[in-house]
């Protein structure tokens, strides 16, 4: 739960160019790569507030049970930094032998040769359980790489109370009950020249996701080892169109040329006057920093699809695990991310408040009324193009949040904003 807004942030949180160093890692044994090994120490890197200590005292306790003579070395890591502090530990010849990645870098790392391959390990690996959508972004030019962790999704937050003196009874199930609930809250409170029924920020362009791939439309498309942006295409265009008839319908004040941390949207929710906005559940608890009494009073619900009674595809944000193709404990560390990818430890993170990357049981999570909700709509989930290259889409100048401003300001026209966005796009990840 600590990390669902580092997480739906995708890459953007991990792609910070902060000097750093490599830590201790490699292996005390000397076989080679891939050989079979007899002791020595596993080298394992995971995040700071992944999975939670109770798992990994346990983990790695029977992990060198079943492995006598191996010692794991478990080293949590800072997301500060991180993206140089890998980037240095996995080109050298002493790297860690298992360590956690996010999602949209495990991509750059495999187009530079620094992971092995695990596709032939996929099935001994729990393979046939992993989430679909993290486990897309786990592969590079057909191949695997990545092993899916755990991931968080948004959801619809909203305030029940309101919702209840509104004489909405249900939560929104389709695009257009959503828009009727909107109108709904705007007649009850609308008097309040402050009161927001949606507080949506010009650029969250992770919920923009949802409405392209609602509406049969994607960001780009793979050619071969590049990939040819597609927000100029119908489909795209008219999830484009549906954020601003949300955007128009609510009168939302948030910033059309800022995204949902500037200003922080969970503050702006805990203060009172707005109903609904769109984030992880975490998310809940910041509001609660403004309003302790928001938590029993917010309920959540599936971002809802155009088709009545369906749900939007999601943006999964999360973590991988890989191993470095210089490990020299590879055997060692195939088995100890089976052991990590197994139901056994995998509901331990959904306990943790995560979906799990290699689990269907999320039965832990679902006795979260806002973690269930997210559950449900990860089946649904999707990663962003699998590009070498899409961390500077993150962490530069993007252009999905250029065309989302110029669109909703009014200073581009439909088609003009994601023709820009879409040669904008294509300078990036197209080569």
């Amino acid at each position: 739960m600590k990390r669902w807004l580092k997480l739906a942030a995708g890459a953007a949180a991990i792609t910070l160019a902060t000097a750093g160093c490599a830590g201790s890692g490699g292996s005390d044994d000397a076989s080679g790569a891939g050989g079979a090994q007899q002791g020595g120490t596993l080298t394992v890197w995971l995040m700071t507030g992944s999975a939670p200590d109770g798992l990994t005292a346990g983990l790695n306790k029977e992990f060198e049970a079943a492995h006598p003579g191996v010692k794991v070395d478990y080293q949590i890591q800072q997301w500060n930094g991180i993206q140089q502090k890998l980037t240095t530990a996995l080109a050298s010849n002493t790297p860690p032998d298992v360590i956690e990645v996010g999602n949209t870098q495990t991509p750059a790392f495999a187009a530079q040769g620094v992971l092995q391959d695990l596709s032939g390990d996929v099935g001994n690996l729990n393979g046939a359980q992993w989430l679909a959508g993290l486990k897309a972004s786990g592969q590079y030019d057909g191949k695997t790489y990545g092993v899916p962790f755990y991931a968080a999704n948004r959801e619809v937050l909203y305030r029940k109370d309101m919702f209840e003196q509104a004489g909405i009874t249900q939560p929104p199930t389709s695009d257009q009950e959503w828009l009727d609930a909107i109108a709904k809250l705007k007649a009850k409170f609308g008097s309040d020249p402050q009161f927001q029924p949606l507080y949506l920020p010009g650029q969250n362009w992770y919920a923009l996701l949802s409405f392209i791939w609602d509406n049969g439309g994607d960001v780009a498309k793979a050619e071969g080892k590049s990939f040819k942006s597609t927000l100029d295409t119908p489909q795209a265009k008219a999830g484009l169109e549906f954020y601003k008839k949300l955007v128009d319908a609510s009168g939302t004040t948030a910033p059309k040329d800022n995204d949902e941390a500037n200003p922080q949207q969970a503050g702006i929710y805990g203060g009172g006057k707005v109903a609904m906005f769109i984030d992880t559940p975490g998310a809940v608890a910041t509001a609660a920093k403004t309003d302790p009494g928001i938590t029993a009073k917010t309920g959540a619900f599936p971002i809802p699809s155009k088709n009545a009674g369906q749900s939007a595809p999601v943006f999964l944000g999360g973590s991988n695990l890989v191993v470095p193709v210089n490990s020299k404990q590879q055997d060692l560390a195939k088995e100890y991310l089976k052991l990590l990818s197994s139901t056994k430890y995998m509901t331990q993170m959904a306990a943790g408040g995560y979906v799990p990357g290699t689990s269907t049981d999320v039965s832990a999570l679902e006795k979260d009324p806002l973690g269930s909700v997210m559950a449900k709509a990860s089946k649904n989930g999707r990663a962003v193009p699998t590009s070498p290259k899409w961390g500077e889409v993150e962490s530069g100048q993007n252009p999905l949040k250029d065309m989302l401003t110029a669109y909703l300001t009014g200073k581009k026209t439909l088609d003009q904003a994601t023709a820009d966005a879409n040669a904008a796009l294509d300078k990036i990840i197209g080569g």
